[in-house]
């Protein structure tokens, strides 16, 4: 059905306005062969009017024309401000890949797996604070991008997966690559969709996006059957939004008798606590403020760095099984927990019942879900963090209330000084941390930050210092092994002027590995610090601890030849014309990282680590505070073990 209608100006681009969408007045109907490149609505951009008192003209939209579901599904993206996508094409989802060919806005960045693909999705998403967009295929295609959906809903990440379908006849048929993706998928998106109608594209793309970026994130999959993608259709871009149960259910702004309560427990604390995560990463500014205006000290999760300065002297850094020994102190002897954007996960708290157990509990966050799920809260607000840190920075400015928690500070700075990080050096090994800490001085604490999952991702929480917000990439809730990479790659491709270093381990790199044909293609400036141990360090060190250093399938090298570094990380880099190196001596790593960062375009460090090195501290699962590991390696546990073998031999 055509129709003649203004369309409105977005108002985050005051300058452009849509052409009209055709020249011929001669309609054909569209196909791959003769639809072409401009042949489609373009954004074009219109120069600011000579005089500053005149008004731009209204351009009045020619009538729509019929195109295919495909088309139209591409032109719905770009209406979202889409410049990129991470998709990866099969025979369920070519006619979409032929629509973005014609697109002049939107960029494919191919994968070299749908599962990098949807990892890439995510790291474009959480550097640059848009939704992330990744595209597969039916069937196979369509279940590589399921741990990434999973992994997105677990870290609040917003996401919008596409996937092809079989056609709509053969639904049910247990057809060629046909999964139930949608059915597979419900229970770990916000909103899975089937599309049935060419005509529902526009709107349900529109949704979509809604759902995935407002409240809380996370991820919307959309699902679109071949013969969608080839009908042809009008689309209506005029559809409002029509949401009332999930609008309703949408963070309000906060009351402020909420928030003078907040502050009068404040004035009767004597030991208050921060405790930040992942909620907290658009309010930065705010929680900065309020820090100022309080001087409460901040402990933040593994999602939350970044939200508050690693380097700032109120920084205790991270919290929980792995945290900071003065940040797990703070929550075990405070008598008031400011619980913001945070969810209480297991690997924070450990036993819940001794988790800030002397302490009033605080809890804002923007989902109702979570609001005593784990943690029962002494008062809650089910509100936008940063509009509740905004009313209270309004309240203490105009108020004037100053706190004085001198001697708290005092107490937690003895807690730093006694029980900083620290690691040992035995002869030219090359300790982990010293490699990230090296990297974080020549970089200035300033690069973009991705890991994989393991061993390295603790050191480099705990190691580098972030400064910023979205400059700390990790897959935190479901600890998806393979991140790393791909994540490193979308944040390079949302972020060109950053500096970009994936710090991997090498069980977690070779999960991925194939995206450095991707990363070499695009010519993205990634840098790969690989902490190599041959090893699954994690898993190591829980055997060294808790399974008397038995192993158990954890050695990753090759039996036969344990002298030598198995796989060579560095012919997986020659084979995508990749510059890289290996450094295995303490005294060449700063040169090495200085080579590495210096080095234009992508580059991959292979440094030779121990893999006797335990993460400290250490909480035991399920164990508290005082059940926390502070000491202690694996050549510890080695030399012990062979100790007692000698004592059977000999006995």
């Amino acid at each position: 059905m055509a129709f003649t209608a203004a369309i409105p100006i977005p108002s985050s681009l005051p300058l452009y306005l849509y052409s009209p969408p055709f020249h011929n007045e001669n309609f054909v109907p569209l196909s791959s062969n003769n639809l072409k490149v401009n042949d489609r609505p373009r954004l074009r951009s219109l120069s600011a009017p000579a005089d500053p008192n005149s008004k731009p003209k209204l351009i009045v939209a020619a009538p729509e024309k019929a195109r295919k579901g495909s088309d139209v599904l591409v032109e719905a993206l770009e209406r979202e401000g889409v410049k990129y996508v991470f998709a990866y094409p099969g025979g369920a989802s070519m006619e979409i890949h032929q629509a973005l060919n014609r697109s002049n806005i939107i960029q494919n960045v191919l994968p070299r797996d749908e599962n990098g693909g949807v990892f890439a999705a995510e790291g474009y998403a959480r550097a640059s604070g848009r939704p992330g967009v990744c595209i597969a295929t039916s069937g196979p295609g369509a279940t590589n991008i399921v741990s990434g959906l999973a992994d997105a809903l677990l870290d609040s990440i917003p996401i919008v997966a596409i996937t092809g379908q079989v056609p709509r006849r053969m639904i049910g048929t247990d057809a060629f690559q046909e999964t139930p993706i949608v059915e597979v998928t419900r229970s770990i998106t916000k909103h899975s969709y089937s599309v049935l109608d060419v005509e529902d594209i526009p709107y349900i793309v529109k949704e979509a996006f809604f759902l995935a970026n407002s409240g809380r994130p996370g991820p919307v999959l959309i699902d679109i059957p071949n013969d969608i993608q080839q009908q042809l259709g009008v689309p209506n871009w005029d559809k409002p939004l029509q949401l009332p149960g999930y609008s309703f259910r949408l963070p309000k702004s906060p009351e402020t008798g909420h928030l003078q309560q907040i502050l009068r427990l404040i004035s009767d604390s004597k030991k208050p606590l921060l405790y930040v995560g992942e909620g907290c990463m658009n309010s930065s500014e705010e929680l900065r403020r309020f820090v100022d205006l309080t001087g409460i000290p901040v402990a933040t999760t593994l999602m939350g760095l970044g939200a508050f300065p690693s380097t700032d002297e109120l920084s205790l850094q991270i919290l929980g099984i792995h945290g900071t020994r003065y940040a797990d102190y703070a929550v075990d002897k405070s008598d008031l927990l400011l619980a913001f954007g945070v969810r209480f996960d297991d690997r924070v708290t450990g036993k819940i019942e001794e988790f800030a157990s002397r302490a009033k509990i605080v809890h804002i966050d923007n989902d109702p879900a979570e609001i005593g799920k784990n943690k029962q809260p002494h008062l809650s607000i089910c509100g936008d963090v940063k509009k509740a840190l905004a009313g209270m920075n309004r309240l203490l400015e105009e108020t004037g209330v100053m706190y004085d928690f001198s001697s708290w500070r005092e107490e937690l700075n003895e807690q730093k000084a006694k029980y900083p990080l620290s690691y040992k050096t035995i002869g030219e090994a090359i300790p982990p941390q010293y490699a990230i800490q090296v990297l974080d001085e020549l970089t200035n604490g300033n690069a973009i930050i991705s890991s994989g999952v393991g061993q390295h991702q603790m050191w480099a929480a705990q190691f580098y210092k972030y400064r910023e917000p979205r400059q700390w990439l990790s897959s935190s809730g479901l600890g998806a092994m393979g991140f790393g990479l791909p994540a490193a790659m979308g944040a390079a491709v949302a972020r060109p002027d950053a500096v970009v270093v994936d710090i991997d381990g090498d069980g977690s790199f070779i999960m991925n590995a194939q995206e450095l044909a991707t990363v070499r293609v695009e010519n993205l400036p990634v840098k790969i610090m690989l902490l190599h141990n041959q090893h699954l360090g994690t898993v190591v060190q829980w055997e060294d601890r808790f399974y008397k250093a038995n192993r158990a399938h954890t050695y990753l090298g090759n039996p036969s030849k344990e002298a030598k570094i198995f796989p060579d990380m560095l012919k997986f880099a020659e084979a995508c014309d990749i510059p890289a190196a290996r450094v295995t001596k303490k005294s060449e790593v700063r040169e090495a990282i200085e080579k590495m960062l210096e080095t234009p375009g992508p580059y991959l460090l292979d440094v030779i680590v121990p893999h006797q090195e335990h993460v400290l501290p250490m909480i035991p699962s399920g164990g508290a505070f005082k059940d926390a590991i502070n000491e202690g390696d694996g050549r510890a546990a080695y030399c012990l073990l062979m100790i007692l073998l000698h004592l059977i031999w000999v006995l």
